[in-house]
């Protein structure tokens, strides 16, 4: 009788074990669909970070060779503003010959000569893309640096009367702008 009891109770213990494992493999197939729902989004949530990530790299990248770039585009203008004062001695020294008293034929070499530097000069200048900035127009405060005003008749207020020292660009950039006067009538 005691097996039969037995028997009875390993069946109701068998029966228990087979709800509770049913149950059981119900909340573990939950359970893990729920985390695997949530490691996909941590995968997306990663993707997503690393491709930011990469586009960020990138567009530093690119800023740094640009910036690399136009540093080695206008290494050199340094370097050439420390010739301008050079060409504006020689040309003042052209315009003070004239005021000599050294014989006529003198005056006519040294003025040559002095052409000739000036001339050499501008064109070493051209060939590293630097100019000089226009003053036949009127006047541009991005290009030129009014130091005085004049009255002249002959010319429109706000037009360049009389340039003082010459401007240069070098490429896009100004290296110095013109000195200039310009015309207030007004």
């Amino acid at each position: 009788m005691q097996d039969e009891k037995n028997i009875e109770n390993n069946d109701e213990t068998n029966e228990l074990d087979k709800d509770f494992d049913a149950e059981s493999s119900d909340t573990d197939s939950v359970n893990l669909e729920e985390l695997l729902k949530q490691k996909d989004l941590q995968i997306k949530e990663l993707e997503e970070k690393y491709i930011r990530t990469h586009a960020d790299f990138e567009n530093t990248k690119k800023r740094l060779e640009r910036d690399k770039n136009q540093y080695l585009e206008y290494a050199n203008e340094n370097i050439l503003k420390d010739f301008l004062p050079i060409l504006d001695t020689l040309e003042s020294a052209l315009n003070g010959i004239s005021s000599t008293s050294v014989s006529e034929e003198s005056i006519k070499n040294i003025e040559a000569g002095i052409r000739l530097i000036i001339d050499n000069f501008m064109k070493a200048l051209n060939k590293n893309n630097v100019e000089v900035i226009d003053t036949n127009s009127s006047f541009d405060p991005n290009l030129h640096n009014a130091i005085m005003q004049v009255k002249d008749e002959s010319k429109e207020d706000g037009e360049i009367a009389q340039v003082i020292q010459k401007g240069y660009k070098y490429k896009e950039r100004i290296i110095r702008p013109s000195m200039v006067s310009i015309t207030k009538n007004g």
